[in-house]
């Protein structure tokens, strides 16, 4: 059977070389496709130390925890609750900042201590470490909080309406968060985080010379994490299943690197494969692995799209990884060692059928490209960390 999803490595080149070139065009200047969002937030890259509260909002749970920064880094406490109200009708800021309050209530919190903020949501950061929500996303509707800063509301409500005291918050997404943490790794002259889970995304550090459209801040220099909202990135060579997923969904032409690899739209590209079966709605990125563990439990043709969909997920994210280390490298051509903290379900799933996993996929692929876009001399090291997003926003405030 002719796999649909098949990619010749000279496409994986252009996918990597267009990624390339937007991402250029991203920092140079706003509303492009790829956002390049700079984070005004420095990371010591050593001796950071101390104890911080870190609240993690990314979906419908809210989690709270506790982590100290040092020598070990660690989670010395953790609570989460569902939220899910959040996306009813008429759920006010209030309503929100008292069901955070409530979680932080469940756990035994230093005084004093400042809070990270992991805020997945779209927001812009401010040049305190703030960062002001542009839109909500994920079904959530707080129209009073949008165009508004995120921590400092929140910091002010708990000092007021809780046991707890904190001295400051700086408010940063995951993506941000996993490039943070992978600073722990030292030996590498640059740091990619990366998210393939539900979604997808990926963060790095440029130096501030190399992103035109700061240039003119005068309080700001050195070293910038940029989100680069790199699941809105449009590559070529998608497929006419991809442009069916885009023309059903509701951010019609938004999204569409994440719509071809992240777990949320997987399974819509395997229905739209299959346009004359009568496929569950719901189908995801774990039913089409739960497919190629159980082969004998589905249809032969099922199994084998299923590995083509997810083996092409795989590719498509080690191409845009190099296409970023060919960015990392023209900013600063010394550079050869990158670690890439990846985060993410769909990223470290397992595949038991004698296939290769995801990020084996990614690992084995992405090496190979980066080579053969002009860079013999460089390697990329995947790197994995649990709690990865909670010492990441530690990391953030105590910096």
């Amino acid at each position: 059977m002719k796999n649909q999803f098949d990619l010749t490595n000279a496409q994986l080149i252009d996918i990597a070389n267009s990624l390339t070139k937007k991402v250029v065009t991203g920092l140079q200047e706003d509303g492009t496709e790829i956002k390049c969002l700079p984070t005004y937030i420095r990371p010591k890259k050593v001796g950071i130390k101390g104890d911080a509260t870190v609240f993690d909002l990314g979906g419908t749970n809210f989690r709270v925890a506790t982590v100290s920064v040092g020598s070990e880094s660690k989670v010395t406490g953790s609570t989460e609750r569902d939220i899910t109200e959040m996306k009813n009708k008429g759920f006010s800021r209030e309503d929100l900042f008292k069901a955070q309050a409530k979680t932080l209530a469940q756990l035994n919190v230093p005084k004093d201590t400042p809070i990270g903020y992991c805020f997945s949501y779209p927001a812009k950061s401010l040049t305190d470490g703030d960062a002001e929500l542009i839109k909500w996303t994920k079904g959530v509707s707080i129209p009073q909080m949008e165009g508004q800063p995120v921590g400092k509301p929140l910091l002010k409500y708990l000092n007021e309406n809780s046991t707890s005291r904190f001295s400051t918050v700086k408010v940063v997404n995951d993506t941000i968060t996993s490039l943070f943490a992978g600073l722990l790794n030292p030996g590498f002259d640059a740091y990619v985080g990366l998210i393939v889970g539900t979604g997808t995304n990926m963060a790095t550090f440029f130096p501030s010379e190399y992103i035109p459209k700061i240039r003119a801040m005068k309080d700001w220099s050195g070293v910038t994490p940029v989100n680069l909202e790199s699941g809105n990135f449009y590559p070529p060579h998608l497929t006419v299943m991809d442009d069916e997923v885009d023309a059903k969904s509701d951010n019609k032409g938004n999204q569409r690197f994440e719509k071809a690899i992240s777990g949320m739209y997987l399974g819509r590209v395997f229905r739209a494969a299959f346009p004359n079966e009568k496929l569950d709605e719901a189908l995801s990125a774990v039913d089409l692995t739960r497919m190629i563990n159980n082969p004998s439990q589905y249809k032969k043709e099922f199994v084998e799209v299923a590995y083509q969909i997810y083996e092409r997920s795989a590719r498509l994210v080690a191409a845009s990884i190099a296409g970023l280390v060919k960015n990392l490298q023209a900013a600063d051509p010394s550079v050869k060692r990158v670690q890439v903290l990846a985060e993410g379900s769909l990223f470290w799933s397992k595949i038991k059928t004698g296939q290769a996993s995801f990020a084996d996929i990614v690992n084995e692929t992405v090496n190979k490209i980066v080579h053969e876009i002009g860079l013999p001399n460089v390697e990329v090291k995947i790197a994995q960390m649990e709690n990865a997003n909670l010492i990441g926003a530690a990391m953030a405030v105590l910096s």
